[in-house]
C-alpha cells in the first residue's frame, strides 16, 4: 500500500473544503452581478429631476417623451428624446454628428420603468413588421459599416429586456 500516490484523506477534505467555499463565492458574484436594477415610478419624472438640477434653466418640449408599448406586451413603455431638451439656451446639449440621445424604458405588470437602451440616433420609426412592432433607428452610417452620407435603418425588436437587431440598411 506504500506505492498509493492518492492524496491523503485530510488533504481530500481540504481541496473539497476550498471547492465549497470557491463555489459559494462564485455563486454570490452570479447573484449580485444579475441583480436588477431598481425600478422607477415614471421616467418623464425622473429624467426632468435630472436636467432641472442639471441645467440652470431646463426646458422640455411636447416629444421629449414619448409613450408607447415598444416590446409588444401590452403595457405602454417610455422613449426620452433628449433632443427635445433645451438646457440654459442650448436645445439638445449632448446630440453630436451620431444624433441625439434616446433612452428606452419599459414598464413592468408590477408597476414602475427601468431603463432598457440608451442610443444615439437621428430618430427613429415604430413599424410593423411581420406581425411584430419593431424600432427602425436612423442612425449615422457607420453603423451599417457604410462611409456614405444617408443614414442607416437599424431594425430591432425588443424581445423581453433586450434590442435584438433584425435587420441593417
Amino acid at each position: 500500500m506504500d506505492a498509493c500516490q492518492c492524496p491523503s484523506r485530510q488533504k481530500r477534505k481540504a481541496v473539497k473544503a476550498r471547492l465549497i467555499v470557491l463555489n459559494f463565492i462564485a455563486l454570490l458574484v452570479s447573484q449580485s452581478a444579475s441583480a436588477q436594477q431598481s425600478l422607477i415610478s415614471d421616467p418623464e419624472i425622473y429624467e426632468k429631476k435630472h436636467f432641472t438640477e442639471q441645467c440652470t434653466k431646463a426646458e422640455f418640449s411636447d416629444a421629449y417623451i414619448t409613450r408607447q408599448d415598444i416590446n409588444n406586451d401590452g403595457l405602454v413603455d417610455a422613449v426620452v428624446n433628449e433632443g427635445e431638451l433645451t438646457c440654459d439656451g442650448k436645445k439638445g446639449p449632448q446630440c453630436n454628428d451620431d444624433g441625439c440621445t434616446y433612452n428606452f424604458y419599459l414598464q413592468v405588470a408590477e408597476g414602475g420603468y427601468f431603463m432598457i437602451a440608451t442610443a444615439q440616433i437621428y430618430g427613429y420609426d415604430f413599424i410593423k413588421r411581420f406581425g411584430n412592432m419593431v424600432l427602425a433607428m436612423k442612425m449615422h452610417p457607420r453603423f451599417c459599416d457604410r462611409t456614405d452620407g444617408s443614414p442607416c435603418i437599424v431594425t430591432a425588436r425588443v424581445r423581453g429586456t433586450k434590442f435584438v437587431t433584425i435587420s441593417k440598411k
